[in-house]
């Protein structure tokens, strides 16, 4: 039995799962939240229900880290912290260098440093990261798994944008996705339901929640996706607005007399679900009042309407469709929301049975046999992919 960690870290939290491999089976999970402020909380859950909860002022990156491999320990989930044969982590951007997973070397550390420059908010802590556990337990492989490398080989005419191709040669300027983890995960569990190889399967997957972004794959190769050069590109989400005019952003810079980078902070953090309903970024909240506020209603039809007209473009370019999978917190739990979106898919034959919706983060067919079009549910599971990469990497 060989036991793998699962690191996702972000700016304020560190979530972790260590598995057991290769059974899968999740030991221990956990998340540090409000990381480096007054209250910093540390929390371990085990799959028998049992929990353990300690808050503590200012926990930085490090303390996060040394807490977690010392609670394994001293609450008995492993007996020496050699147990542990890998360890993996979730990086947002690999660029066009990583067009997979990767095994952590000196190399690949500058280059998820260089990298930075595509996630700023992200690569910078995910490597400091890498570079803690390195230092905590020297001689345990540590895998890289980035968002982006499921679209590093998308055909180019997708994954360009129409403006001079020096920019993109120069710069990089190009749609690099994002959930990528997911989306591949979802994409071959949704395919081993079904039966068949993923290769055989015309698939949009769907992962809907505070960030949502849309992908299809053609015979198991993503030929699209939502998200752009960054993740505010695509749908409207909880706090981004998604695609949006660029001179309009201009505009409004220019009229509110703040800096374009203040103008990217308002359509990341104060627009989609929030700025049009001025209510709550939360799509349950917007349920809860849409009877009563019209701006909540209108914010719940924008969202289904965005979601709408990009499985519809990607239906074209695929010339059909066998399943539209739906994932993430929303495309889990978000039954009135399925049906919405559904019920303006009916001219493609995508259909839901309305019994069959009523499920919340659970792996089901909603739509009818008798659908031409399979609609399901899947929940997605980013941390199992990574354990996967893992132990194909270093387990040879």
């Amino acid at each position: 039995m060989t036991k793998i960690l699962a690191v996702n870290a972000g700016s304020s939290t560190l979530k972790w799962k260590l598995f057991s491999m290769p059974d899968e089976t999740v030991i221990a999970s956990g998340l540090v939240d409000r990381l480096n402020l007054p209250g910093s909380i540390f929390t371990v859950k085990r799959p028998d229900g049992d929990k353990f909860e300690e808050t503590q002022d200012n926990i930085d990156y490090r303390l996060a880290a040394a807490m977690v491999l010392s609670h394994l320990k001293e609450a008995g989930i492993v007996k020496h912290l050699h147990e542990i044969a890998g360890i993996g982590h979730r990086i947002v951007a690999g660029g066009e260098i990583f067009s997979d997973s990767a095994v952590v070397d000196d190399a690949a550390l500058k280059q998820i440093h260089e990298l930075a420059q595509y996630a700023p908010l992200h690569n910078p802590i995910e490597a400091e990261y890498i570079e803690i556990f390195q230092q905590l337990l020297p001689n345990v492989p540590q895998v890289a798994v980035f968002d982006t490398a499921l679209y590093t080989d998308m055909p180019k005419i997708n994954a360009l944008y129409p403006i001079p191709y020096q920019y993109y040669k120069e710069y990089g300027a190009r749609k690099y996705g994002a959930h990528g983890t997911s989306h591949r995960y979802v994409s071959a569990r949704a395919a081993e339901l079904l039966g068949k190889p993923l290769s055989d399967l015309k698939l949009i997957t769907l992962h809907l929640g505070s960030g949502s972004s849309i992908s299809a794959f053609d015979h198991g190769k993503v030929i699209d996706t939502s998200m752009g050069f960054t993740p505010l590109a695509g749908v409207m989400m909880a706090t981004r607005s998604g695609d949006i005019d660029p001179s309009l952003v201009s505009f409004l810079a220019e009229k509110k007399h703040v800096k374009m980078s203040e103008m990217i902070d308002i359509l990341n953090h104060q627009s989609g679900l929030l700025g049009i309903s001025q209510l709550s970024p939360d799509q349950r909240d917007l349920e809860s009042a849409q009877d009563t506020n019209p701006q909540a209603k209108l914010a719940l039809d924008m969202y289904a309407n965005r979601i709408v007209r990009y499985i519809g473009s990607y239906i074209a370019e695929l010339n059909g469709l066998d399943a539209l999978v739906f994932t993430a917190g929303s495309g889990e739990n978000g039954i009135d929301m399925r049906a919405k979106i559904a019920d303006q898919l009916s001219y493609f034959g995508i259909q839901i049975d309305h019994d069959r919706n009523q499920v919340r983060g659970k792996e089901q067919v909603i739509s009818p046999d008798s659908a031409p079009v399979t609609v399901m549910v899947v929940p997605t599971n980013e941390e199992l992919m990574i354990v996967r990469d893992v132990q194909r990497l270093t387990q040879k």
